[in-house]
């Protein structure tokens, strides 16, 4: 089960989440393992910021924290992620916020499935393996289709 919160303070993405789900599926296997329950929540900076100091005593902002529950195949896990600074990236990036947002909800998903960003030479695997993710999404797409649900 893959499933979409928002905090109260903050508008939810609109989100394709028939098609993101089926992608997810699709990246998780390509990497060996299985969905379970993840839960995906959208939030503000100082929410993120707050998690990021009450559990991993980091004191700053993030785009996304997630929380690995997976055993053995099975991905499960809670992500946590700040739509601010999803927003900021974009802009400092020079890319939308839409692709940005994908970037982030399949971040955490690789994770789960193994990666890591800590090392340059892991950032370096975990940005191909976001490249390769993205482009399967994309492929999944009709020509001139968004990435929300308008």
């Amino acid at each position: 089960m893959i499933a979409f919160y928002s905090d109260e303070d903050v508008e939810e993405p609109r989100l394709r989440k028939k098609l993101i789900r089926t992608w997810i599926e699709e990246v998780a296997e390509s990497y060996d393992r299985r969905v379970g329950e993840l839960c995906y929540q959208f939030c503000g900076d100082e929410r993120i910021l707050q998690t990021n100091q009450d559990f991993l005593d980091h004191d700053y902002y993030t785009d996304i924290i997630t929380f690995d529950e997976s055993e053995g195949d099975k991905v499960s896990g809670d992500m946590l992620i700040s739509l601010d600074t999803v927003r900021s990236n974009a802009e400092q990036l020079g890319t939308s916020y839409e692709e940005e947002l994908h970037r982030v909800i399949i971040h955490g998903v690789l994770h789960l499935c193994g990666l890591k960003d800590k090392t340059p030479e892991d950032e370096t695997a975990m940005r191909s393996a976001e490249e390769r993710a993205l482009a399967l999404l994309r492929s999944e797409l009709g020509e001139g289709e968004s990435l929300f649900d308008l």
